[in-house]
């Protein structure tokens, strides 16, 4: 099972990563979903929308509200099966509930059940949190049954510092849960401008145990001019037992009034075992009016559709993406999407996506359009999605009716 590394935020050194370091880098972030959203179409399936449809109004403060997002048909994917993912999140005293049932149509042509995903957040006390989170498919016969269970607690120490212990558990056949992936995370404050994050993965060994498989250690820095460092390297276990370097992360920061950018390069063994940069990633974010913010992600890498590897590092996307909020209170996001065309690499890079996102508030709640279109092999642009989003979650800003 993939795992996701997931560190607490301390008062100290901010975490430094190259998809989330700018006030608003949601530009990578979004540049990164641009073409995550495409391949979910053409290449993963259902299933990928179920782990990573993440809405806008998941990222809100804790009030109760119900959010239904529907993906339906499209130009080039006409026969794409229709999908509704419904969101609710309520809060009773120290105990936060947020559930996602994904439903897709059968055969009849009504929507039915396909994965149910529920997540309860316990605060304990002032300083522990304990999250379980449980994920529900459906057997041959249609039933509801739990297919995996991941426990997870924080703990946040004394100067800062904090630990994270998670652990997923899965069914055997009998339906008793084992444990198939155990991590921990601990965040530790060297001092006032240094922050260290240490991570250990255990998976399934041929014993039938749980084993050390890789480790993190990132270091973060912040520097008196405002510029922030951090170096992420990354353990794996060879043959013999040993740890051995995988991959180093280097992202670097730096913010001048309302403009920031971030870089990331990373390094990974060659054939000939010397560590050697394969990718880099430099987002240049800039506020050009009050509200109004513009986002710039190159990526680099050795990497070229259509080209062979020649070690060197070579421009294969640019995500560009804009935002802003109207008078009214619709927040418009615009994105596109520029690769290299595969069958001439050597051309540069075109257009290949386009994305817009426009979210409407009402005193009665929220209501979003996505619509992404993207090149087909013709050359021309048709429409791969219109997704819709409506959720009663009271808008944070008022709107003022007409009389």
């Amino acid at each position: 099972m993939p795992t996701t590394n997931t560190y607490v935020r301390s008062a100290g050194v901010a975490r430094q990563s190259a998809a989330g370091v700018c006030r608003a880098s949601s530009g990578v972030r979004l540049g990164r979903v641009l073409f995550l959203t495409i391949a979910a179409y053409f290449c993963f399936g259902l299933t990928l929308f179920a782990q990573t449809a993440d809405s806008r109004v998941a990222e809100q403060p804790n009030t109760s509200w119900t959010a239904a997002t529907d993906l339906k048909s499209d130009d080039l994917l006409p026969t794409r099966i229709p999908v509704r993912i419904i969101e609710s999140h309520r809060q009773n005293g120290n105990r936060t509930f947020e559930d996602r049932s994904v439903q897709i149509q059968g055969v009849d042509g009504r929507l039915a059940p396909y994965q149910e995903i529920e997540t309860e957040t316990l605060q304990v006390d002032a300083t522990t949190v304990r999250t379980t989170m449980r994920t529900f498919g459906r057997d041959v016969n249609g039933a509801k049954s739990l297919i995996q269970v991941t426990e997870e607690e924080k703990h946040s120490l004394p100067g800062g510092d904090s630990n994270v212990l998670r652990i997923t558990f899965n069914p055997d056949v009998n339906g008793k849960l084992q444990p198939v992936q155990h991590e921990m995370v601990e965040t530790k404050t060297i001092s006032k401008d240094v922050e260290e994050t240490n991570t250990t993965v255990m998976l399934p060994n041929i014993n039938g145990g749980l084993a050390p498989a890789f480790k993190t250690h990132e270091l973060r820095k912040r520097r008196a001019d405002g510029t922030t460092e951090s170096q992420k390297t990354t353990l794996l276990v060879d043959g013999a037992g040993k740890w051995e370097l995988s991959e180093t992360r280097q992202v670097t920061t730096s913010q001048e009034g309302a403009n920031c950018t971030a870089e990331e390069r990373v390094f990974r063994r060659n054939a000939e075992g010397k560590l050697v940069e394969v990718s880099r990633v430099v987002s240049k974010e800039s506020e050009s009016t009050p509200g109004a913010t513009r986002n710039v992600v190159e990526t680099y890498s050795i990497d070229v559709p259509g080209a062979t590897q020649d070690g060197n590092l070579y421009l294969v996307e640019r995500a560009t993406s804009t935002q802003h909020t109207s008078a009214t209170g619709e927040q418009i996001t615009e994105q596109r999407g520029e690769q290299p065309n595969p069958g001439d690499p050597d051309s540069g890079l075109r257009v290949s996506i386009l994305v817009n996102d426009k979210m409407v508030p009402a005193p009665s709640g929220e209501q979003s359009t996505v619509t992404i279109r993207a090149r087909d092999s013709n050359g021309s642009f048709g429409v791969v999605s219109v997704d819709t989003t409506k959720s009663d979650k009271v808008p944070l800003i008022q709107i003022e009716q007409s009389q």
